[in-house]
């Protein structure tokens, strides 16, 4: 498993290996002890597995506050997208700074987001299926977002004829200057 840093400290491209043959492939997307030797200890209590039909399909940006913050390993299992990650700890130096990765079935990578980020993504491609690992249960209570299109985060999100499709709950997100400090 080859683990990447980006240009946030904390957000990681994993790439696992792929072996294939004349069947297909084999690959161990996730495997504990490999984590552990790069220093990654943490414990995933649940997997999510969303569909999106349309292209343009932008679900985000989301987080959820302590206790029950999340971080979260993000893969594609069908189409593509555009993964970002926002960073909305107040006391970081790289406060309201994102990495934006694409990912995709074909390009085998994962995106390691830790909590304290808020998360979103587009779909490139119709039909897409992504599936994330998280650290902590969904919490309604703690369920929080960000809004998607803060000129403030300057995300060049790739956006379809007449905008993304958006659920009603993600149309009302606050904008980073307004957010209540939920990571120190």
């Amino acid at each position: 498993m080859l683990f990447e840093d980006t240009e946030i400290p904390g957000v990681k491209i994993v790439t696992p290996r792929k072996h294939g043959d004349a069947r297909g492939f084999f690959s161990e997307v996730y495997k504990q002890s490999e984590w552990k030797s790069a220093g990654m200890d943490y414990t995933f209590v649940q997997d999510n597995h969303s569909f999106s039909a349309p292209v343009g399909t932008l679900r985000g940006l989301h987080f959820q506050t302590p206790p029950f913050a999340q971080d979260k390993l993000v893969r594609v299992l069908r189409g593509r997208i555009l993964d970002v990650a926002v960073d909305i700890r107040r006391s970081s130096p790289t406060f309201g700074r994102h990495v934006a990765l694409e990912l995709s079935a074909e390009n085998w990578r994962q995106l390691f987001i830790p909590a304290g980020f808020a998360h979103g993504f587009i779909t490139l491609e119709p039909d897409t299926e992504v599936f994330y690992k998280v650290t902590a249960l969904y919490s309604p209570a703690h369920d929080c977002g960000l809004a998607f299109d803060d000129p403030a985060l300057e995300i060049g999100w790739p956006m379809p004829p007449g905008g993304p499709l958006l659920s009603e709950k993600d149309k009302r997100w606050p904008r980073l200057h307004e957010l209540a400090e939920a990571f120190a």
